[in-house]
């Protein structure tokens, strides 16, 4: 009797090993694996062959879990059947009835202890605690893989010309992962308390930069800074001393489609102290040229080639466009960012009370759509564009209706320029905001 239960206790510890090892080899992520062998993980690099070879360990566990199964059946129930079979006989029923109710209970039990636990436990356990088993598993799931190596290689061979019975073509595994699988595993990660917000943020800025033209991030020709290359050195201290910028374009006749380049303010202020005697043209640096619709990967590689910080943008008709700058493109990707001197400047888009957010005229509208949700189908970049392509006379106060039933409000223009509007989303207890 004892040694038939340790028969069945076996055959049913082999049905969960196997059932764990095949759960927790799919499940284990292979990254992990490979910081734990570059950290010196003997079990890891086992672990690592063992997973390069999925096909093969599958095989290997499968064949484990029937033949467990197999066991069970042959001779599990039979011990216990034999076990029951006296207890059972002491009920007073028929003969007949009796080997009846003995089968019944043992295949029962035995069926019980096969599904909850050779099954159900080792397969929960997998799927919460891959890594751990994995590196448990590995070992003797490698060495058995091994040893029935040609068995294996004949099965796995034979599913496979079944399959191509079928029509179905097995192609070699995929380790690589989409751009749209890496934002929903971050996504996940974040959810899961393994990233934080800002992290996230920066991934899906990373993704979506490729997408980003120079359009997108620059300044607007209008917003431009620039200085003449008439202009006294007292009326260019008073321009960097109201604008605090380093580098300014030189523009001729102040015309902002005829651009010299660009002077650098710490360079021209250095030879002023000195007393040097250098005429301005030789303060002016050249300046690289974009399209509005050049990749921003591509106007950063053009502006560290020529080891400047800022591109003239230039639009369809070879006039200026606006100024994309090296922070311009790295705000792209972490965001707005605020030096001693932005104290007075407003973000792009601040939120007033909840649901009541105000923003500038240049958000653009892609922006708004990712961030609200808002889908504006009109052939515009800027929110403040969206304004004047409704109404070109628009002024202070005037609302507009946004998909989704938002409201627009416009708050500040200066000259037929949108300075900044305030966007009120749709929900039931959002309170109106207060015009001046």
């Amino acid at each position: 009797m004892l040694l038939s239960l340790l028969i069945v206790a076996l055959l049913i510890f082999m049905t969960a090993f196997f059932v764990a090892a095949e759960f927790s080899i799919v499940k284990v992520r292979g990254a992990r694996l490979d910081q734990l062998v570059l950290e010196g993980n003997r079990r890891a690099s086992v672990a690592k062959k063992v997973i390069e070879n999925l096909d093969d360990s599958l095989s290997a566990s499968q064949f484990g879990i029937t033949l467990a199964a197999l066991g069970l059946g042959w001779i599990g129930a039979d011990q216990i059947e034999g076990m029951i079979q006296p207890l059972v006989d002491r009920l007073n029923v028929s003969s007949s009835l009796a080997t009846i109710l003995s089968f019944l209970i043992a295949f029962l039990l035995i069926a019980f202890l096969h599904v909850v636990i050779g099954e159900l436990v080792p397969k929960t356990l997998a799927v919460h605690e891959a890594e751990r088993l994995t590196l448990l598993v590995a070992r003797p799931l490698y060495f058995f893989t091994k040893l029935l190596y040609p068995f294996i290689h004949v099965l796995n061979g034979t599913a496979r010309l079944t399959l191509r019975l079928f029509g179905v073509q097995t192609t070699a595994q995929e380790t690589a992962h989409s751009e749209e699988e890496l934002k929903i595993i971050m996504t996940e990660s974040f959810r899961s308390g393994e990233i934080n917000e800002n992290e996230l943020a920066y991934v899906q800025n990373i993704f979506s930069f490729d997408e980003r033209i120079a359009k997108d991030a620059m300044v607007p020709r209008m917003n431009m800074v620039t200085i003449d290359e008439e202009d006294s050195i007292e009326t260019i201290i008073a321009t960097v001393q109201e604008h605090q910028y380093t580098r300014y374009p030189v523009t001729r006749d102040g015309d902002r489609d005829d651009v010299l380049g660009f002077i650098n303010a710490k360079q021209l202020f250095t030879a002023q102290l000195v007393k040097s005697d250098a005429p301005f043209e030789t303060f002016i640096h050249q300046l690289p040229l974009v399209t509005e619709f050049t990749p921003l990967q591509e106007a950063m590689v053009k502006m560290q080639n020529a080891r400047t910080m800022m591109c003239l943008v230039i639009d369809e008709y070879g006039g200026t466009a606006g100024l994309l700058t090296i922070e311009d493109i790295l705000e792209e990707i972490v965001g707005e960012i605020r030096d001693e001197f932005d104290r007075d400047e407003q973000a792009e888009i601040t939120e007033v009370t909840p649901g009541h957010y105000r923003l500038s005229g240049l958000v653009l509208t892609q922006e708004i759509e990712e961030r609200f949700g808002i889908e504006i189908e009109d052939d515009v970049d800027t929110i403040g564009g969206f304004v004047l392509s409704q109404k070109a006379n628009a002024r202070t106060g005037e609302r507009f209706v946004l998909p989704g039933e938002h409201e627009l409000i416009v708050r500040e223009i200066d000259n037929h320029r949108v300075v900044f509007v305030d966007l009120i989303l749709a929900h039931k207890d959002e309170i109106q905001p207060e015009l001046d």
